[in-house]
């Protein structure tokens, strides 16, 4: 059996879960081929475990002032360069194509009628889930952008839907003990104004990853290249996250314990949506301008109980290459109740992840 697996590489969060799936791949000695488009080659990092990929410009996002800005966004992309690369995509020779919200291969695939699974959290959007922030053109652009045959959503509840629980590494990884020790993402924030909002606090560590090394001037703050490695050993050293309103990065933040701070990006209803619904089931705090007070505040709150996740990737895996075994609506209450058995304390205590609270405002 082979795999064309297509991969959305503007954030770094489709490549992480990626890096997940093709550790479950190679161990059930499935061949695959990788793709990956929305970041120039120069651009991507620890990518040694997809060996021969290919990689193409794409269509990518321009974030201006804390938003995404439509106009930027069409003078940004090569829509020429994007149809060529889209025609020269083949599908002879692969038993599966998948797609994480990758838009060349989507749109290669469905002009040449080749049947497409598609794994990522942008599914879960065709489903009944929170929404937040909607407008017309949000709603296209997760419709259109990279269309598939099979959806398969992921989320941080199932909502009554068969969507399954995040892709994250199955470790015993956990939040640092540290209240002082803060790990920061924003790589869309200017690092000015990380600075300004940082600085007052010298009684805390913030650990900045923003794609550069440059000093900040202030003992406390500290800016880094982007490295997995790095990344991971200081979010083990961290009690808390502060950052956009992803869904790759919270999730491993959920299964590790850190607490949250989510300034999730004005326009892009994904964020808006992912805040909602990190917000109601109590395992975020969210923000929407910088504010030092609102920083103060939550810099005083405890960590988060480690919540683990079951090993998603392995099961998934298995499943795509045998999907006749159990339909997906199985696999997900199978997933979701191996998640539940295994963090009963954490649910009597909170009570949030065992259903979706009442709350919960849900749209399609």
């Amino acid at each position: 059996m082979k795999i064309l697996y297509a991969v959305q590489a503007t954030g770094n969060g489709h490549i992480t879960r990626a890096r997940i799936m093709a550790q479950a791949f190679k161990q059930l000695e499935i061949e695959v081929d990788w793709i990956f488009s929305g970041r120039s080659e120069e651009e991507l990092f620890d990518m040694e475990i997809f060996e021969n990929y290919r990689s193409y410009p794409g269509l990518t996002f321009a974030i201006k002032n804390g938003r995404i800005s439509n106009l930027a966004t069409l003078f940004k992309n090569n829509i020429l360069r994007f149809i060529r690369d889209m025609r020269s995509i083949e599908f002879n020779g692969y038993d599966i194509v998948i797609n994480d919200f990758e838009p060349i291969t989507a749109w290669a695939a469905r002009l040449q009628k080749v049947k497409t699974t598609g794994i990522s959290h942008q599914m879960s959007f065709k489903k009944r889930i929170p929404i937040s922030g909607k407008n017309f053109i949000a709603n296209l652009v997760l419709k259109n952008f990279a269309p598939v045959t099979n959806p398969i959503g992921l989320h941080w509840n199932d909502f009554g839907q068969s969507l399954l629980p995040p892709i994250i590494e199955s470790n015993n990884k956990l939040a640092g003990d540290s209240l002082t020790q803060i790990l920061v993402y924003f790589p869309f924030c200017p690092e000015k104004d990380l600075i300004e909002w940082f600085k007052p606090f010298s009684g805390y560590n913030f650990h900045i990853f923003h794609g550069c090394d440059s000093p900040s001037g202030y003992e406390h703050i500290n800016f880094y290249h982007f490295s997995r490695e790095n990344f991971q050993q200081k979010q083990s050293e961290c009690s808390g996250i502060i950052t956009g309103a992803g869904f790759e990065l919270p999730s491993e933040a959920i299964q590790m314990g850190h607490k949250l701070l989510l300034y999730p990006l004005n326009g892009q209803m994904e964020q808006q949506s992912n805040a909602l619904a990190l917000e109601q089931i109590e395992r975020a705090n969210i923000i929407h301008n910088f504010s030092h007070k609102d920083l103060a505040a939550w810099l005083k709150l405890p960590k988060h109980q480690p919540t683990p996740y079951p090993d998603v990737a392995l099961e998934l895996a298995k499943w795509l290459v045998n999907p006749k075994s159990e339909s997906l609506e199985s696999l997900s209450k199978r997933l979701w109740a191996d998640f539940r058995n295994s963090n009963k304390s954490v649910h009597q205590n909170s009570g949030g992840f065992n259903s979706a609270p009442e709350n919960l405002v849900i749209e399609y």
